[in-house]
């Protein structure tokens, strides 16, 4: 199963797409449309759940857009991921993220939603590296610099 998820938020752009690509994949393809306004017509599709985790549990593949929330949760289940930025963001932090995360060989940061196609195909033979969390000392950093005992 492919799942499609856009977050709280929207990307009609990705669903219309994906609706439109839906009969032509071999598998199963359900979507998290948030508040969009377009209706898929060839996927299932739900605006919100109080979980993603049954949805992960299913998906083979997961295309997202480039929120920080949504991408790590789904690299840390190890499940494949082809994430775009959204464009109708204020700023451009998804596209910083979503570049050091290709870099690394975590992901697939499709650009635009024209290589969506290209993009679930590279994401069907490619072997991705596999996500681990870094170590988070901000806790020791802010002792030292209240100048408590750091343990």
């Amino acid at each position: 199963m492919i799942l499609v998820t856009v977050g709280t938020t929207d990307f009609d752009a990705l669903i219309q797409k994906m609706d439109e690509l839906a009969p032509m994949l071999d598998e199963e393809v359900v979507a998290q449309i948030g508040r969009g306004e377009y209706v898929p017509r060839h996927m299932e599709y739900f605006r919100f759940a109080p979980s993603l985790d049954p949805y992960y549990e299913r998906a083979r593949l997961v295309v997202a857009h480039g929120g920080l929330g949504t991408t790590i949760e789904v690299l840390q289940r190890g499940i494949k991921l082809v994430a775009l930025s959204n464009p109708d963001r204020y700023d451009l932090h998804q596209e910083d993220l979503l570049r050091a995360l290709e870099r690394r060989g975590h992901l697939i940061w499709c650009r635009h939603v024209d290589q969506l196609p290209a993009a679930l195909s590279e994401a069907g033979e490619r072997t991705f590296m596999p996500y681990r969390a870094p170590e988070c000392t901000i806790a020791q950093v802010i002792r030292q610099y209240l100048g408590l005992n750091v343990r």
